[in-house]
């Protein structure tokens, strides 16, 4: 497996296709090798390798205890990783806890009409009002428009 110096930097073979193809490749093959090392480290983690750069294999893991036991074991755990071919030359393991994100259902509030009378009433407080901007909104309330 290939290494680049720098991931961020473009080389004259990437300068046809760009760096959305590079990236590309290179998290196809950081996904590869997710699956190759996930029955190798500490379960019941989904494993997700960030990055292998220069010896040091960067991986995340939603559960702080098993992110916790594979740092603290990292020595025992890169014995038996760098005896992969794709990972020969390891030699840190960096591991970082990802949090997953959970977006809260959206509530949908069922908009309510206003009375024919508070209708009434908001177009005759829009006319009463010297300020153009308050008596649109004031216009736009009343005919329940957002």
């Amino acid at each position: 497996m290939s290494e680049p110096v720098n991931l961020f930097q473009q080389t004259r073979k990437h300068i046809k296709t760009g760096n959305l193809t590079f990236l590309s490749t290179q998290v196809a093959a950081w996904q590869k090798l997710g699956k190759l090392i996930q029955p190798l480290l500490p379960q019941p983690e989904q494993w997700q390798v960030v990055c292998y750069q220069q010896g040091v294999l960067t991986i995340t893991g939603t559960n702080q205890a098993m992110v916790s036991q594979l740092a603290y074991l990292q020595k025992q755990y890169i014995t038996q990783l760098s005896q992969l071919h794709e990972l020969k030359d390891l030699q840190k393991i960096q591991v970082r806890l990802r949090v997953e994100s959970q977006t809260p259902p959206k509530s949908e509030k069922p908009l309510r009409t206003l009375s024919p009378e508070t209708q009434d009433m908001l177009r005759g407080a829009a006319d009463f009002v010297s300020d153009p901007k308050l008596s649109q909104a004031l216009l736009r309330l009343a005919s329940n428009k957002k």
